[in-house]
This record gives structure tokens, C-alpha cells and sequence, in this order.
């Protein structure tokens, strides 16, 4: 659990740094959520940024929620 919290700390901060590379270690690059990343981060660093933090944040509790209701 606490390896988990880890992982999406150092993802976030990368996706603060830079934007796809966030992206680009939770899903790979083949994905449409680093295509979108990448193409916000060339149009505008702010908006690439936003959008990364928003996928690992907000997918990444989806996957917790999932987890919980396979457990229960």
C-alpha cells in the first residue's frame, strides 16, 4: 500500500517536471492519455501539466476503488 503511495508521489513530481514522462511510466507511450499529454505539453506547458496530474491523480483512485471492491 504504502509502495503504491510511493510510486504515484515520484510520478507526480515527475509530471511536474515534465509532463509526459508522468505519463509515460504509469500507462506507456502507445496510450491515448500520453498522446493527449504530449500534445497539451507542446501547445502549453501549463495545460500538459494540469492533465497529467489530473490522469495519475484521478486514475489512479479509480484503481484503488476497484481494488476495494474486489477485496470486499
Amino acid at each position: 500500500m504504502a509502495d503504491g503511495r510511493c510510486c504515484t508521489f515520484l510520478e507526480i513530481l515527475l509530471a511536474i517536471i515534465l509532463p509526459p514522462l508522468g505519463v509515460f511510466l504509469r500507462f506507456g507511450c502507445c496510450r491515448i492519455e500520453f498522446c493527449i499529454c504530449l500534445l497539451l505539453t507542446i501547445l502549453g506547458y501549463i495545460p500538459g501539466m494540469i492533465y497529467a496530474i489530473y490522469v495519475l491523480v484521478a486514475l489512479d483512485s479509480d484503481r484503488h476503488e476497484r481494488e476495494y471492491y474486489t477485496l470486499a
